[in-house]
């Protein structure tokens, strides 16, 4: 009987052990669940239109911003918060002037999307992503996600529509 009582002491202890410095599930450095979408939505290229954007400054940018059915009904509606499973991508491209329109314009005045710079998503999931307002961010580069640092600066700035859940883009009918 000690036997028994010791052989369970130690295995409880084992346990016990192993649970105090095992990682967060999915997580290798005991990080909570993050904040950022690591994998790129499938489908997004097929999405409904919501808007197109111009970003000036460094970024130079003209932008097609695409939603989901789910987020494509809430723009519709006018249904805030978003639901949970609403996505809305960001497709970003150069801002490059148009020869070809040019020369029939007689002047500098048509601009074209040039080589793509990146894709931005924001995925809706008021659980996963409570603390970042309900929705987790992504950007992507060459098919690559965007380091953890560089995705810290999303929140803070979508943190400033809260009138809109979070939310940039208005829907252009």
């Amino acid at each position: 009987m000690k036997r028994f009582t010791l052989f369970l002491i130690a295995v409880t202890t084992t346990a016990a052990l192993v649970a105090l410095i095992a990682p967060a599930p999915g997580h290798a450095d005991g990080e909570p669940a993050g904040v950022f979408v690591t994998e790129i939505p499938h489908g997004y290229r097929d999405w409904k239109l919501i808007s197109v954007a111009h970003e000036e400054g460094n970024l130079n940018s003209l932008g097609a911003v695409l939603g989901n059915d789910l987020a494509i009904n809430a723009y519709r509606e006018g249904k805030l918060p978003f639901p949970d499973g609403a996505i809305i991508a960001a497709l970003h491209y150069h801002h490059t002037p148009s020869e070809e329109n040019n020369k029939v314009f007689g002047q500098a005045q048509s601009f074209t999307p040039g080589g793509a710079t990146n894709i931005q998503f924001m995925v809706k999931d008021s659980k996963k992503y409570a603390a970042t307002g309900g929705w987790g961010f992504a950007h992507f580069q060459d098919g690559k996600p965007g380091a953890a640092a560089f995705m810290k600066s999303c929140f803070p700035c979508h943190e400033k529509t809260k009138a809109t859940d979070l939310v940039f883009t208005h829907y252009a009918p």
